[in-house]
């Protein structure tokens, strides 16, 4: 049949072959360039030129300029440019492009069964960079694991480890002493300390290539993966991860100098299976359903299936699995790029083990039962996931200990005017008594690590514990598994110690948030490493710091001018010190007063938008300071709730009845706040209008929720979807219970099952890793580095290869798909699970 390129979807197409050119840009993220999905899986991307064979997050980017899709001629032209200047410089970690400015042209074509990619410079290359610009191709790793290959007359296996011996690639990367960052410059010796961890180097050290020449096929023995790729200029295989421990595998050819046109030719053959079919798909709950709960069986299907089988439902007795009965099921419609099926079987309800079945299909096991929500479901997040994120402790369970005790010496000033990374920010002044450097007494106490990165920010720290005091508060959680002794800074998990956890962990987080608040006379924007080398940590946060306060390798401390965050904090920590009342009164009322200091402190004046503006978005138009004014005052709208909830004075309702026409503007991101005072609103026209405003809510979400097959608002992107469809699940929860005649459950039900299986593409596991039984295994936390996971750590979850290839990998190391956060990950997928239970029991079942 061979290639051809679909108009419509603007990529190249041979039955169960795909290769995508330039649909994505995120090369950071191996998303990017040339890629190549193989019958269901993406096998290659990040297919384009860099300055080196094996680069890293961090090195030089292109930027893309245009991308023309022309069917009649089957080709897509893109042309792209180094280097990006606007993103190429982050802080003392500067994205350092090489004195070599230039365009190019790639030109991708289909020919019968190959594909051509070509290269064009719009400038000769000069002859220091003769050999050192490449054109790399991404391998991922997690396929080829003891696959083959062949490179030319030689063979070789994909092993599972990078191995030597090593070479020197000569960087193409400056290796300046100070940086200027619009104005904002750094000494990069000063802010490195002795340079020991210094990101920048002058050369790399990389793996010698594991072959070379000029023909290479990928796994000879799998006609599903297989693909040659031939080349005019000489092929290298390189393994990524030896320098880098998320890389991948790399075909790279080096650009040759003295010439402009046709630099590179790659004929790109994949071996397309004839008449390939898409294997179905059944997404169903992996923990399960309890019997009364609305349960549907969604069927994921190739757009070339056409026929239909039976939807079969099986039960596990001790004679293996046996048929029940065949489910109805419908036709929904095509979504992405597949077709779907759903099956509704929300009328069994017997006690049991069951899997559906289409043709040769299953699904995982799940259970039918009312106490299938009991026990190991949101267990796990209060049981392994806080205690291992708690910072200033040291975490043991039994014989395992998961971190030594860390960051004891938090933390010192930030410098002023850096540009640091992950988006730390410290402006021209430290908004403190403190000067840069200083030690600040106080924050080595509380808090959790972000997940893999172990920062500290601020709305991760106060929002991690408003979630939890919202559980506690709305369904009264109290669960004791863990020891937490903060004087002695240990925590030792499955050994109780007759407190509530939750409580606990909400104590953990304001002690950090406080504990800032106190020190430094405003909250902290954040606590996190000075450098690279630091942040790249995997393993043992305590190793990070020698522990010993005043020494270089301390972490900063950031703080910033910023309405909103002040004002969402004062929500939280409004809402934490009603719940902490009784049971550590000296901090709840600490909270409580620091929430009314915000409120009254935090000022959304011309001066203090347009320093947000300058600091965050580098911009002052009239759409950028109408947008934080916005912000502002909702965020001040939902402090306003939560100090109303916990002072009982009304100045906070009235304020709230002020912000009428704000409220209705945005009633996605207000009606929570408002159902939570409901009771106490007594103003008749804000009632009538608010009320009005639901019921146009409720279409709202009915249709988004109708534009998929299951039945939720969803809008695939770059990164998961999960923490947001958990976000907007814990919003819906308070309108379906201060108004159930608008807002029924069946969201809350649908919302979860996706989280638990239900979602798109054929790796369907549960986002909750170690709840349910498929789940994921391998994610993007501290222990990432030995492909494993924290029980009850939830990830972000399937994710959009563009335009529509849906994927969760398994592979710890993409943090758009795996990774762990704190501030809603977890958290809010358990409050979903208790908002699901608390349906079921306000329905009699």
């Amino acid at each position: 049949m061979g290639f051809a390129l679909d108009k419509n979807r603007e990529y190249f197409i041979n039955r169960g072959v795909d290769v995508m050119a330039y649909s994505d840009s995120y090369p950071e993220g191996h998303q990017s360039g040339v890629c190549i999905i193989m019958h269901g899986r993406r096998i290659a991307t990040n297919g384009d030129v860099r300055f080196e064979p094996t680069p890293g997050q961090w090195q030089p980017v292109p930027k893309p300029d245009s991308r023309e899709v022309c069917s009649e001629e089957n080709r897509i032209t893109t042309v792209l440019h180094y280097p990006d200047e606007g993103t190429h410089l982050r802080g003392f970690n500067p994205r350092v492009y090489p004195d070599f400015r230039f365009s190019y042209t790639t030109d991708v074509v289909c020919d019968g069964d190959s594909i051509i990619v070509t290269l064009h410079l719009d400038r000769e290359i000069p002859e220091e960079f003769a050999g050192k610009l490449c054109f790399n191709l991404e391998l991922y790793p997690g396929e080829l694991f003891g696959k083959s290959y062949i490179m030319d007359e030689s063979t070789g296996v994909f092993p599972r480890q990078p191995n030597g011996p090593s070479a020197v690639c000569k960087s193409n990367r400056l290796h300046p002493l100070s940086i200027d960052t619009d104005g904002i410059s750094a000494d990069i010796d000063a802010l490195c300390g002795s340079g020991e961890y210094s990101p920048m180097v002058a050369d790399d050290i990389i793996a010698q290539p594991y072959a070379q020449g000029h023909s290479f096929t990928l796994c000879p023995e799998d006609d599903y993966l297989r693909f040659t790729v031939e080349s005019d200029c000489q092929l290298k295989l390189y393994d990524g991860r030896f320098n880098h421990n998320n890389g991948w595998f790399v075909l790279s050819s080096e650009l040759p100098a003295g010439r402009t046109s046709n630099v590179l030719l790659w004929k790109i053959t994949p071996n397309a299976v004839p008449d390939y079919v898409y294997t179905p798909v059944v997404q169903v709950s992996n923990v399960g359903y309890h019997p009364a709960q609305p349960k549907t069986a969604v069927i994921e299907l190739d757009r070339n299936d056409c026929a239909r089988r039976d939807v079969v439902l099986y039960r596990l007795t001790t004679a293996g699995k046996t048929p029940v009965r065949t489910i109805s099921r419908k036709e929904w419609g095509g979504f992405l790029r597949y077709n779907y099926l759903t099956a509704d079987f929300s009328d069994v309800r017997e006690n049991g083990s069951y899997m559906i079945g289409y043709g040769d299909s299953l699904s995982p096991v799940f259970r039918i039962g009312k106490d299938v929500y009991d026990r190991g479901v949101w267990q796990p997040v209060v049981e392994y996931f806080l205690p291992v994120q708690m910072c200033h402790m040291r975490v043991s369970e039994k014989y395992r200990v998961w971190h030594g005790l860390c960051h004891m010496d938090d933390a010192r000033m930030a410098p002023v005017s850096l540009n640091h990374f992950d988006g730390y920010i410290q402006g021209p002044d430290t908004l403190t008594g403190y000067q840069p450097g200083d030690t600040i007494p106080g924050l080595n106490v509380g808090g959790w690590h972000d997940a893999g990165d172990f920062d500290l920010r601020i709305e991760s720290q106060s929002g991690e514990a408003y979630i939890l005091a919202q559980i506690c508060e709305e369904f009264g959680a109290d669960y004791d598994a863990t020891t937490i002794d903060q004087q002695k800074h240990l925590v030792e998990i499955h050994q109780p110690d007759g407190i509530n956890d939750f409580l606990q962990q909400i104590e953990h987080g304001l002690l950090s948030v406080l504990g800032g608040y106190r020190a430094l006379g405003r909250l902290y924007r954040g606590i996190i490493c000075r450098d690279l080398r630091q942040y790249v940590l995997m393993g043992d946060a305590s190793v990070m710091t020698d522990g010993i306060i005043g020494n270089e390798d301390d972490r900063w401390v950031f703080t910033e001018c910023n309405p909103v965050r002040e004002l969402y904090t004062a929500a939280h920590l409004a809402c934490c010190g009603r719940v902490l009342s009784g049971y550590n009164n000296a901090l709840a009322y600490e909270a409580v007063t620091a929430a009314k200091e915000l409120f009254a402190a935090a000022d959304g004046n011309d001066e203090s938008v347009n320093t947000m503006a300058d600091i965050l978005y580098r911009s002052r138009t009239p759409e950028t300071l109408e947008r934080i004014r916005t912000d502002i005052c909702k965020a001040r709208v939902h402090a306003a709730a939560e100090l109303y909830l916990t002072t009982n004075d009304r100045s906070y309702l009235a304020h709230i009845v002020g912000e009428k026409d704000l409220v209705l503007s945005d009633m996605t991101a207000c009606a929570h706040m408002i159902a939570k005072v409901w009771e106490g609103i007594d103003d008749a026209e804000f009632r009538t209008c608010f009320r009005e405003a639901l019921i146009a809510l409720r279409g709202q979400i009915s249709d988004m929720g109708s534009e998929t097959p299951y039945g939720i608002p969803y809008k695939p992107y770059i990164w998961g979807a999960g923490w947001g469809i958990q976000a907007s699940a814990v919003r819906y929860h308070y309108l379906h219970r201060h108004f159930p005649e608008i807002f029924d459950s069946e969201l809350l039900f649908r919302s979860l099952d996706f989280i638990l299986g239900t979602h798109p593409g054929s790796n369907n596991a549960s986002f909750a890793s170690g709840v349910g039984t498929k789940s994921t295994l391998t994610a993007y936390g501290a222990n990432r580095a030995d492909w494993s996971y924290i029980p009850g750590g939830v990830v972000s979850g399937t994710a959009l290869i563009r335009p529509d290839f849906p994927e969760l990998l398994e592979f710890p190391f993409l943090w758009q798909q795996a990774e762990y956060v704190l501030g809603g990950g977890s958290s809010n997928y358990m409050f979903l699970v208790f908002a699901v239970k608390n349906a079921l029991e306000n329905a009699g079942s």
